[in-house]
């Protein structure tokens, strides 16, 4: 996008180039931070911040912190909440920022444009009676968790640093506040549109439309119908996030619109978790009893979703209203068939398949069949899987026995003969390919994590930060989380399924 404003803060190395706030103020609400009385400093992403092209030796100094909870303002920042609405649970609601203010956006040294929020600072306009403030657990937790996903190799917003407040919160029970600095692509998102959809505006709804075109689908911004030629692009990309969500066992937990990033990066870090023994209707999320949100239900909510944004576009698809619903309807019945291209490649990429047959799915569905009547664990059972019969070995059952039930000690005998007709099958279909064993390895132990953020290691790390002060293990699982396809170093408690008798991991969204 065109720098018509910019700020070089040559201290930092800050590159401000605000677009969003050179928006009409529909848009946007100005607000400063909150100070807060006992800054200091949790964790600050070195990686992060020199990819960015900023001067971390500086920003990490200690008297720094304020910067980080808003004490302080950077040179060239102007600070703001954004307005938007979202469907949470399916029921459409008016939002906006209400616990996070942006402070402007950075154009790193590649030209790449980011946003740098503050979530947790204090009360916006948006607040709706809240108090603008996080809790350290779960700023500690999307900072854990985005930063595994980025390893994982899936779109995500990132968290440059955890600072906390030195002043408590509110809860359940009273916490430790703190303040975790988002870096994001945009924070544009379907519940953007969705807002100015439900005002009737128009004009707002044309130019988030070009704004957003601009910044995320500049190769999209001179076709003919900007609307449709958006809608398509984030249907693309929805799709192939949530097929690699799928593909790691993540589940996002609150796919409300709000959370839905039209950058098509994955957007909030409240309720989420990974599965270990595979079912495709668990939920962790402590609020979405019924189910909603489940692992196996993501792509249906997803083109729920898209739905939704496709209504908020339709005053703007088309002058004639018949012909815009008969746009978004066309572009919205191509999502089945998207996604359905997107997981088939993420799973094959998990059993080694470079070429397509028309029985892969059924080959993928029976694995992930037999996965869920054995509680198998799903990390383990993909990451253990061995093409035997091109090594000249007979097919067996994956090694160290990934079905193992998780909720048991017992281990399931290794001549499953469900297994093992499914296994024959599986190196009949890798001989058919006729690729080199070498590269068949290489695919799959790309494509299969050995370790991912485990449930249980996670809330032990969080609990020990957050309630002992003890930051040992937060450190410890960050950095085995940096390298998760690497056998080597790979801690057991990460490999392995929870130990028989833990409790089942609940989720709560943090605010």
């Amino acid at each position: 996008m065109p720098s018509d404003a910019s700020a070089v803060d040559p201290a930092f190395g800050w590159r401000w180039d605000n677009s969003y706030s050179r928006l009409p103020g529909v848009f946007h609400s100005r607000v400063e931070p909150t100070p807060v009385s006992g800054p200091r400093w949790g964790i600050f992403n070195r990686s992060l911040a020199s990819a960015l092209g900023l001067e971390s030796v500086l920003l990490e100094q200690p008297g720094q912190a304020d910067y980080f909870t808003g004490n302080r303002l950077f040179a060239g920042s102007e600070p703001l909440a954004q307005a938007y609405a979202g469907h949470q649970f399916g029921n459409l609601t008016r939002l906006g920022d209400g616990r996070a203010i942006l402070l402007g956006e950075h154009v790193d040294p590649a030209g790449m444009r980011w946003d740098i929020q503050l979530k947790g600072p204090g009360r916006t306009p948006y607040s709706r009676g809240g108090d603008g403030r996080a809790a350290l657990g779960p700023m500690l937790r999307e900072h854990l968790i985005s930063e595994a996903m980025h390893a994982l190799g899936i779109p995500t917003t990132r968290s440059l640093a955890v600072a906390l407040t030195g002043e408590p919160v509110f809860r359940e029970e009273t916490l430790q506040g703190a303040v975790l600095t988002r870096v994001a692509s945009s924070h544009l998102r379907v519940g953007t549109f969705e807002l100015f959809s439900a005002l009737g505006d128009a004009q707002a709804l044309r130019t988030l439309v070009d704004y957003t075109l601009r910044r995320h689908y500049p190769e999209r911004s001179s076709e003919p119908n900007p609307a449709l030629a958006l809608l398509e692009g984030v249907v693309d990309r929805q799709s192939a996030l949530v097929a690699q969500w799928m593909r790691v066992g993540f589940v996002h937990g609150v796919m409300n619109t709000d959370n839905v990033a039209l950058s098509g990066e994955t957007l909030d870090y409240g309720p989420c978790a990974f599965i270990d023994a595979y079912d495709p209707a668990t939920v962790f999320s402590s609020i979405d009893r019924q189910g909603r949100y489940a692992f196996g239900n993501q792509p249906k909510i997803t083109s729920w979703n898209l739905a939704r944004f496709a209504e908020a576009l339709v005053p703007i698809l088309d002058s004639d209203p018949a012909r815009a619903i008969e746009l978004a309807q066309a572009c919205l019945e191509s999502f089945p068939a998207r996604f359905r291209r997107d997981w088939l490649a993420a799973y094959r990429g998990k059993l080694g398949l470079l070429t397509e047959d028309t029985e892969d799915a059924a080959l993928i569905e029976e694995l992930l069949a037999w996965m869920h009547s054995t509680q198998a664990d799903f990390t383990r059972t993909f990451r253990n899987l061995k093409p035997t019969a091109l090594l000249g070995d007979p097919a067996h059952a994956p090694e160290t026995n990934p079905a193992a039930p998780t909720s048991t000690s017992s281990e399931p005998a290794p001549s499953d003969p469900r297994f093992l007709e499914w296994h024959r099958r599986w190196t009949e279909r890798l001989q058919r390919q006729g690729v080199p064993l070498p590269q068949v390895l290489s695919l799959m132990h790309r494509n299969n994590p050995v370790i991912i953020p485990r449930n249980h290691a996670v809330q032990q790390a969080l609990d020990a930060a957050a309630q002992s002060n003890d930051w040992a293990p937060f450190h410890t699982l960050l950095a085995a989380l940096q390298s998760p396809y690497q056998e080597s170093g790979a801690p057991d408690a990460l490999r392995n399924p929870p130990p028989p008798g833990t409790p089942r991991c609940r989720t709560f969204c943090g605010t």
